[in-house]
């Protein structure tokens, strides 16, 4: 959803970030996050206060007092919030558009703020139609992967649902690693995370017993 965005100049040039290592969001895509870290709490807070914006960015630098941030992350806005009788706050936070890091900023808050550039991704605001989808080898690959890892969908939605839909929720919910994720994430077209997606169920799929992958395919 990119309620009234619809350039990447309306978006705000500085934003809060939630770091969080092997999630990832995309645009339209919706994730809910359970808050609890005091921190992230007073972020939420101000995130309401203003225009519900904030990045979600993977942070793969370990354990590290201040972890380095990607290069590529994905702003969100909340779409719906409610507070816990124990003070946590259970969000939505819908995909707006992606954006690459050019600088940290200085804050005086407790949470990280970054500027963040949405030029090269201004195409995030527009939903993609009449993309030629061939959803028959994109099912068989993900077949494949959900049985070896003994996983369930609902085989209906997937069958019937759109292409954005079906890709970036999968890119979203499958137990990718964090470099994986962050491919996904960066794919600069639906059609290249469709076929980034595709590969890796394949790859994933095609590994033997012991975690080998075959060095050939017949």
């Amino acid at each position: 959803m990119a309620q009234g965005y619809v350039k990447a100049a309306d978006l705000p040039q500085v934003i809060p970030v939630f770091p969080l290592s092997g999630t990832i969001l995309l645009p339209r895509g919706q994730l809910p996050l359970n808050i609890f870290e005091p921190r992230y709490l007073n972020m939420i807070d101000d995130a309401m206060a203003g225009d519900r914006i904030l990045g979600l960015i993977q942070s793969p630098g370990g354990p590290r007092q201040l972890p380095s941030l990607a290069a590529v992350g994905c702003a969100g806005r909340i779409t719906s919030f409610a507070e816990t009788s124990d003070g946590r706050y259970l969000i939505t936070l819908t995909g707006v558009c992606r954006f690459r890091v050019t600088a940290e900023m200085p804050s005086q808050t407790p949470y990280r703020q970054v500027r963040a550039a949405f030029a090269s991704f201004e195409s995030d605001l527009i939903a993609p139609t009449g993309v030629d989808f061939d959803r028959e080898t994109f099912l068989d690959a993900l077949r494949a992967y959900l049985e070896r890892r003994q996983l369930e969908i609902d085989w209906d939605t997937a069958e019937a649902a759109p292409q954005e839909a079906l890709v970036n929720s999968l890119s979203m919910a499958l137990p990718f690693e964090g470099p994986e994720k962050q491919a996904l994430l960066e794919a600069v077209t639906l059609e290249n995370r469709s076929a980034v997606l595709t590969a890796l169920m394949r790859i994933d799929a095609a590994e033997t017993g012991d975690g080998d992958t075959p060095t050939a395919m017949q």
